[in-house]
Parts: structure tokens; sequence; C-alpha cells
């Protein structure tokens, strides 16, 4: 069968009559230009059944509207032209159906449009010359497959309609998708005209969005060479990605497929658009090897009553080739012109056709017949449809936005095999651009045949996922989809598969090893449990053992002459005051609490103030007792009297340090997180570092006090010379204090507290020592040494 388009195909009078444009061949002649002879007219080859499907389906909507009560008294006729798959072909089918004229360059235009109409072009270049074309006439264009997004602007196209969604939704229903089965690296080929091109440029900008790379995106036309056309499968074929996203025309879709077999193309995924994805003259058993388990969006399936029977009654002449005889019974024949399983396209010329009918409706019902003649003019027609809100005989609403456009909406399909191993579509999901975002892409509770007819989903990723505790790097030069996965750094987490960042976690807490989640930190202070408290603890208790062993020998041998010597009631206030500094170093272990931050401080300086109190008090009494035994020293002794007082008076001071201390700024507990990043240090904050040397510096000058008093004092008789042990006790005081002040600046965490522990330790456990072990020692075992004689005697030797 040979067409041109040129003039129609088929026509039939009428009152009002309906334009047509289809591709009902594929393939157009061009003869070459002699320029000395008037140019053959265009013709075109192979019969595209399809596309004549959709011509007889106008013509049963026609037919079916003429026989209905929807215009009465008003039939409606048609002029159907061939527009060959062509832009030129479409240009010449569109002046014709302007004009109502052959075109030829000896006749001019009529002046009136022969159609108030137009259904056309399948594919979006052709429909956008047509548009083009009819835009300043106002001739209304509706396309039942032309799909390009561009089209909806209705500064260019102001009379262009389509029963079709736009591209726009179905490139982002087909980004949706990618996302949903978790493809980030995909390939992708285009047909190289305005169809593929802008609905790959929306795909690409909408994947972007969703994280999803692109490998590569080729685009081919089908009039390229058959080597274009190889070297774009050879890219895919080079390629890493295990997905196709396929925006390609049927035309494009059928040379790419025939050079993918001869390739022998297998082992991807295909996501088809909806030009392709239910031809089902592609879902053979040969084309199965390559496009198998392919998946993608069309539009919704429908019945058109009544259709089939309209179909196979059409018989077929060609007065040229004599290859019909015009009687041959088309219900023997299944083929695709017969086949209406799928009426998805042709659905839309069916609603094309009653959307026209309906505009006619309203426009007629405002326009008053003048001698039984009807003047229409199709600026009337092209206002109607604007308006036109309908509910076909199938059930379904027809109504254009502001756009021209429908509502998207469109049905998920995946090829699979039946049982007799025919390919068919199943609808596996919906996708419904009016309802809310989420809500839009909805998956059905079936199986999914994938490529090769696997039941297992294939993986397409440039790079694997970084599981939590790693986070995405990218990879310089490459697309943001290929990254190498590095692992967080100390303190912070990932708890989500392929995390672009890392979390720090909250000050309190810290990353686990795997550093997958935060957990709480671990918490340091000095506790009675671990092994450096058990050993202060049992070096403290020691300590109060053994100066509670002192006081009981000096108890038990309290009318001896060594102990009534060494001033009884300051030895025993002072073994009281060791006692306390020796427990007082009890309360710096444990878990810091308000009162132990307050007591521990305060204790420590009142009963080291104490100490040095009793031990300067001591010093006092042994330098002015001696030096009145001295003859012609007139000094006189230090009474009981004043040494109570000296050492109240002493330690009173150092109350009232601790008191204004507590009541301005006192100490309090708190967590230490800046000396560690991984662990929390519970400590005491002094609240005020002045109160802290004060009380501190004040026991240093008590202490600085004795030692001077008892140096000055060091030349006293042997026998009697306590100041001599006072000196040495002092020294190990003071070297004591002296050693733990840069020690305590510097010591991180618990080791700070265990450096105050180990310097009240020591202290005193020096005066203890060097104070009451050498009388122990003369008491216990040198008892004869311990007489009145022996102390006395050589204390006058030393006088005289």
């Amino acid at each position: 069968m040979i067409g041109s388009p040129e003039y129609p195909v088929l026509s039939k009078d009428g009152d009002v009559i309906i334009g047509g444009a289809f591709s009902i061949h594929s393939k157009i002649t061009l003869q070459a230009l002699s320029f000395t002879e008037q140019p053959q007219r265009l013709t075109c080859t192979s019969l595209n059944f399809r596309e004549f499907r959709f011509v007889q389906t106008m013509i049963f909507g026609i037919e079916e509207i003429n026989n209905s009560s929807l215009l009465p008294n008003i039939s409606i006729g048609y002029k159907i032209f061939d527009s060959c798959g062509s832009t030129l072909a479409s240009m010449r089918s569109t002046t014709a159906l302007i004009n109502g004229q052959e075109l030829t360059a000896q006749e001019t235009c009529s002046g009136h449009s022969a159609v108030q109409a137009i259904i056309g072009e399948s594919e979006s270049s052709s429909t956008i010359v047509m548009s083009r074309a009819t835009g300043p006439f106002r001739i209304p264009v509706i396309s039942h497959f032309a799909t390009c997004a561009c089209l909806s602007n209705r500064k260019e196209y102001p009379s262009f309609f389509r029963t079709i969604p736009s591209d726009y939704f179905q490139s982002r229903a087909l980004a949706q998708l990618v996302k949903y089965f978790g493809w980030t690296w995909v390939g992708a080929v285009r047909s190289d005209n305005d169809y593929g091109n802008n609905g790959m440029a929306t795909f690409m900008e909408e994947a972007r969005k969703e994280g999803v790379c692109v490998e590569y995106s080729e685009a081919i036309l089908r009039t390229n060479s058959k080597e274009s056309i190889a070297k774009v499968v050879e890219v895919i074929r080079q390629g890493t990605a295990k997905v196709l996203v396929a925006f390609l025309a049927q035309s494009e879709m059928d040379v790419l497929l025939e050079e993918a077999l001869a390739q022998n193309m297998t082992g991807l995924q295909w996501i088809g658009s909806e030009s392709w994805i239910t031809a089902r003259y592609l879902a053979t058993e040969k084309t199965s090897k390559v496009i198998s388990g392919a998946i993608g969006f069309t539009i919704n399936k429908s019945k058109i009553p009544g259709l089939k029977d309209f179909l196979v009654k059409f018989t077929p002449k060609d007065e040229n080739e004599k290859l019909c005889t015009g009687f041959e019974n088309l219900k023997e024949i299944n083929n695709t012109f017969t086949d209406v399983s799928e009426l998805r396209i042709s659905n839309n010329v069916y609603k094309a056709v009653y959307a026209i009918a309906h505009a006619l409706q309203n426009t007629l019902s405002n326009t008053k017949a003048i001698n039984n003649v009807i003047f229409l003019h199709f600026f009337q027609v092209l206002y109607s449809l604007k308006s036109i809100n309908f509910t076909m005989p199938t059930g379904e609403s027809v109504y254009f936005d502001s756009n021209g456009d429908p509502t998207a909406r469109y049905e998920l399909v995946n090829w699979q095999k039946n049982p007799a191993g025919d390919i068919v579509f199943i609808t596996v999901g919906h996708y419904d651009a009016s309802l809310p975002s989420d809500e839009q892409f909805v998956m059905k509770p079936v199986s999914i045949v994938w490529a090769g007819n696997s039941d297992m989903r294939p993986r397409s990723v440039c790079s694997e996922s970084c599981q939590p505790g790693f986070r995405q790097a990218q990879i310089k030069g490459r697309p943001p989809c290929c990254f190498a996965c590095v692992q967080c750094p100390v303190g912070e987490i990932t708890n989500e598969t392929d995390s672009v960042e890392c979390i720090r976690c909250p000050l309190e807490y810290w990353s686990n090893e795997n550093h997958s989640l935060c957990v709480p930190k671990k918490v340091e202070f000095l506790s009675f449990d671990e092994n450096m408290g058990i050993l202060l603890t049992v070096f403290a208790l020691t300590g109060v053992s053994f100066t509670v062993a002192v006081g009981l020998v000096f108890f038990y041998f309290i009318d001896t002459p060594l102990v009534k010597a060494s001033n009884t009631e300051l030895s025993f206030l002072l073994l009281f005051s060791l006692t306390l500094c020796f427990l007082c170093s009890l309360t710096f272990i444990g878990q810091p609490s308000k009162w132990s931050c307050m007591l521990r401080h305060t204790a420590f300086g009142i009963t080291f103030a104490l100490c040095m109190s009793c031990v300067l008090a001591r010093t006092i009494a042994v330098v002015m007792a001696f030096r009145a035994t001295v003859p012609g020293n007139s000094l006189p002794q230090c009474s009981m009297p004043v040494q109570r007082m000296s050492v109240f008076c002493c330690t009173l001071f150092q109350v009232i340090i601790c008191t204004l201390w507590l009541a301005l700024a006192p100490p309090v507990p708190q967590k230490n997180m800046a000396h560690y990043t991984d662990k929390v240090i519970l400590e005491c904050d002094l609240g005020s570092v002045v109160g802290f040397w004060a009380v501190l510096g004040y026991v240093g000058l008590l202490a600085a006090l004795c030692f001077v008093l008892a140096f000055l004092a060091r030349k006293l008789p042997d026998n009697f010379n306590e100041a001599k042990f006072i000196t040495f006790s002092m020294l190990i005081f003071c070297a004591v204090w002296i050693t733990f002040i840069p020690a305590y600046v510097s010591s991180p965490g618990k080791f700070t507290v265990a450096v105050e522990i180990f310097a009240i330790l020591a202290s005193s456990f020096g005066l203890l020592s060097c104070i009451f072990i050498p009388k122990c020692y003369i008491i216990i075992l040198k008892p004869e040494q311990n007489t009145r004689k022996r102390l006395m005697g050589k204390t006058h030797a030393k006088s005289q």
C-alpha cells in the first residue's frame, strides 16, 4: 500500500469536518531534484498497522457519534492524511487540512479552513510542526500520542490539546521508579528529536534530585546510518550500568533493537517509555533475548465496545499492486491492527473524537442557523474545548487543564511470559500525578520478572553502599554516585546506609567501635572499687591505725617523763588532728556530689590548719620552755591556756576562710568533657580559685612559721630536741606540698584527685613519723632512757 501526504487517504463529507493526520506509513521516499522538470509527489511505504488502527478508531468514534443523539441533525465528516512519520510530510498534510485543497504551486488558499479541528500527530516533532502552523488560525489540534512537555507552552502552542499526559510527568515517574528500586547508576538512550530530547532532559534533572547518576546518554534517530546505531549499542555494551532507560519512539526502538540483537546485547534491565513499552509487535520470542523483563510506564488500558467488530469489517484493497482482492476476512487475521487487548493510545484517539464532539455541541448550542445553514468559526470550537468536562461511554472523565493537558495517570507494566510462552504486559504499579507527592507512586503486591526472566532484581550502582559508620567521599572527576566509603572520625557516627556526612555525637556521648551509634561516654572518677582507690584507702586507714596506735601508746605511758615532757594535751590534740587528716583524704574518693565537694576541701583545710596550729604551739612551747631554763633569761614559759588559745585562734581563722568560700562560691560537682574526648570526668569545680588557694596558702603559712621556729631551735639539747624532729617533719611537709602544686595542675582527670590525696597522706605520715615515732621508739624499745634524770641530765650538761 502506497500513500501520499498531499491527498487525504480517507475522507467523508459531513456538516462539520474533522481533520486527521497519522503516520499510516513509516517510510517516505524523497526523489532527487533535477530542477529541469516538475518534482514528483512524495510517496510513503511500509504500512504501520498500529497507526492504521488509530485511523480506524477515529472513524469508528465519528460513526458512533453520528449514530447517537450527541449532535442531533448534525453529521460529522472527516479528512485523514498520511504524514508518513516525517515532519516534511506532516507540514504538507497540515497545509492541505488548513486550505482544504491539493497543495500545488498554481492554486491559492480559499480563505477559510476546511476542518474545524485536527486529531494528530503521533510524534511530538510532527505535532510541533502542525501546531505551529495551525496556531495563528486558532484551529484546535488534539494529539493522542505527542507527549513532549514543550507542547504545554500556551504561548507557543495556543490551540494545542492532547489526551495523553505530558512527558514531564512520565519523566518524573521514571526517576522515582529508578530510585524506588535502588538503581543509582543507569544508562540512557533517547530519540534525537523533541520527544526524546525533552523527555530525557526532564528525566535527568529529576534523577539528579533523586540521587541517581546517568553513566551515558546516547541519542539516535531512525534515519541514522547503521554504523552510527552500532556505535550507540557499543557504548551501551561497554557501560557498567545494569539498567538502561530507553526514552525512544517506536521507530527508533525498532532500529536500536535490531542492532542490539545483532550484537547480542543481553543482561540489561530495560526501562521503557510509554511509546514502546506496550508495543505488542516488539514482544516476541526473538526480542525477549534482549529486552525480557522490561518495565515502564504507560497510560491506562481501556476497552472500546464494538471496535473489534468494526476493525474486522475493513476490506483492504490495493489498486496499484493488486495484492488484495478486497474480499479478505480480517476475522481470521491476528496482527497489530486487529489486536484490541491493549487499547491505550487507540483510546486516546477515541477520547479526542468525543472531546471535539462535545466542544461542537457546546458551540452549536450557542450558534443560530441562517437559512438552515450553520456557520462555525474554528476559534469557537477552540474556546469550547478549554471548558469541556464530560464522561466517556467507558466511564472515564475527560477534561483539559489550562495548558491543554489531561491528568497524568500511568500504569507500570512489566513484560512477563504467560503459561503459553507468550509475552504479556502485567500491571505491577500505578502513578497518579493528581495525588500528594508521597502517594503518587504505588506498587501492587505482585511479582516482577527482571532482565533475563529472572526473579532476582539486578543491582546497578557505581559504588557499593557505605554501611553505617562510614560516609561517602566524592571521587574527583567522577559523578556523585561514584564514591569511596570513609570511616567516620572518632566521636562521629552514621546510622544509615549511604550517609553523606557523619553526625557528631552530643557532648556526653561518644561513638561506638563501629562508629554507627552514639553511646554514653565512660564516666571517670576516683572510686573505691578501682585499684588506685583501694590502695589510697588502705594507706589512709593505715595512717589512721598508726595514729590511733600512737595515741594508745601515749595514753598507756601517760605518766612517763617522755610523755609528760611532750606536752600531753597538745600531743593528743595533734594525734586527733592527724587522724582527721588521714580520714579527710577518703572524702576525695567516690563520685563527687554537692556535699562531698564542699566537705573534701573545707575538711582538708580545717584539719590541716588544726594540725599545723598544734605543731606551731608545740614548737613555740618547746622554744620558750628551753629559753626559760637558761640562767639569766627572763622569758616567761608558754602556759597551757595560751597554747589552747593560739591553737583555737589559728584554726578559727581557717574556719572563717572556709565559711566565706562556701558562702560566696562553694565547690560544686561538674562534668569535665574538655580534657578527654571519649570520657566524662566527674570532678569538683573549685567554685572560687581564690578560696582554694587561700585555704592552701594559710596552711602553708602555718607550716612555714613552724619550720622557721623549729629551724632556729635546732641546737637545743639532744635529749630534749623535739624542735629537730619538727624541722624534719616540716621539711617533708613543705616538700610534699611544693611538689603538689605542679603535679596538681598537670595531672588529668582522676589523677588530679589522686595527687591531692597522696599529698595529704604523705604530709600526714611525715608529721606522724617525725614527731611521734622517735618517742614511741624510746617508750617501747628504750624504756631505760624514759627517765627524768636522763632527760634533765643531758639538758643541764648542754646548758653548762
